[in-house]
């Protein structure tokens, strides 16, 4: 190979894979300040990384057995108007999100939602993916498997359930409401909803798979342990559905390693750990929002977490903290790149209402969170 094609693979690595390389980037750099040793092990939080391995293979597992791709038959059967397709679409990742976690909302819907509405009505096509994307954003933090972050977060400070939804909740109430005023805004026409014909569920895979799903949640909510869940899923890929470990983001879990790395060695820099604690205690929301917007919330959250007491402000910070710049949330991406690759002329009307609509959402939210006593 020539120099110039390792270049050109590098290059289309970091496109591709861009946090996981800045992340990978990152732990190395800190090694030279605290060089590895054992203490490297204790970095790492097996127990998100379980619960996030599960979670992916689970809900791979439940798109495989054709669920959702009917769920979204049944529904769009009922739309009568292009506005009213474009609210089913909207609440179908709003609550889908909740379990199947964000960034499975978009790839799962927003493809059919392009096919869809450009046949019913191009015009709204934009705005429709666009609140798609942040009502998945927003539905995501309904839970604590909703979002990599909020599983992070919901171990790391051992949330109690009711603690973790008296403080999510009323955003996401809000946030509902937010999202059908807004489905105003997408023209309203009379439109006949062509259907794509959809494989008939697999049964058998369904329930192995819904079962997995449940038991992954008893572990998320700590009446299973995290071990007993990486067991029963890995027992039940190995004999029924090899081809899903292939569908697992590895990615995703080798940049919440980078992270976990990264995050221990600057904890064990004295100065850095004591400065980092200083800027974030009583900051937590302003922090998470601030730094999401740059390096997106997930690795906000990580960042932040080792140096915070406030869980729920944390929390609050980079879930809302996913609205506002395209890079704030990695599910905004998804989005963004499904749509360009289906209409490439229309990036700067799409940058557009997506900047206007996430500022518009954003501004309540933290006013919301603010009156809730998080900031």
């Amino acid at each position: 190979m020539t120099i110039q094609s390792i270049g050109g693979a590098i290059h289309r690595s970091f496109k591709k894979e861009t946090v996981l390389c800045l992340s990978f980037l990152a732990a190395v750099l800190s090694a030279f300040f605290v060089p590895p040793d054992s203490g490297y092990l204790d970095y790492l939080d097996t127990r998100v990384l379980i619960l996030l391995f599960c979670l992916m293979a689970v809900v791979s597992g439940l798109r495989e057995a054709g669920i959702l791709a009917q769920i979204s038959s049944f529904f769009l059967r009922r739309a009568s108007s292009s506005r009213r397709l474009g609210l089913l679409f909207i609440l179908l990742c709003f609550f889908a999100s909740m379990l199947l976690t964000n960034d499975v909302a978009l790839l799962t819907f927003v493809p059919l939602c392009i096919g869809v509405m450009q046949a019913a009505c191009p015009s709204g096509t934009a705005i429709t993916v666009v609140l798609m994307t942040i009502a998945a954003n927003l539905g995501s933090m309904a839970t604590p498997v909703g979002n990599p972050q909020n599983l992070y977060l919901y171990g790391r400070f051992s949330l109690a359930p009711g603690t973790f939804f008296a403080a999510v909740l009323p955003v996401v109430g809000v946030s509902l409401v937010l999202l059908l005023l807004a489905s105003l805004l997408i023209p309203s026409r009379t439109v006949q909803v062509q259907v794509p014909q959809n494989e008939p569920i697999a049964v058998p895979k369904a329930g192995l798979f819904g079962g997995l799903l449940l038991v992954a949640i008893l572990a998320v909510l700590r009446v299973l342990p995290a071990p007993v869940l990486l067991g029963l899923t890995v027992i039940a890929l190995v004999l029924f559905s090899r081809r899903t470990f292939l569908k697992v983001d590895w990615c995703l879990l080798l940049t919440f390693v980078c992270f976990f790395v990264f995050v221990g060695n600057l904890g064990r820099i004295e100065a850095v750990a004591q400065a980092a604690a200083n800027l974030t205690a009583g900051n937590e929301l302003w922090c998470g929002l601030v730094l999401s917007q740059v390096i997106s919330n997930v690795p906000a959250a990580m960042m932040l977490a080792p140096f915070s007491q406030n869980g729920c402000g944390l929390l609050l910070g980079t879930d809302i903290g996913g609205l506002g710049t395209l890079v704030a949330s990695l599910a905004s991406l998804i989005s963004y790149k499904l749509y360009i690759a289906r209409l490439p002329g229309e990036n700067r009307r799409y940058l557009g209402l997506f900047t206007v609509l996430n500022v518009a959402f954003l501004i309540p939210l933290v006013l919301l969170a603010m009156a809730g006593g998080w900031a």
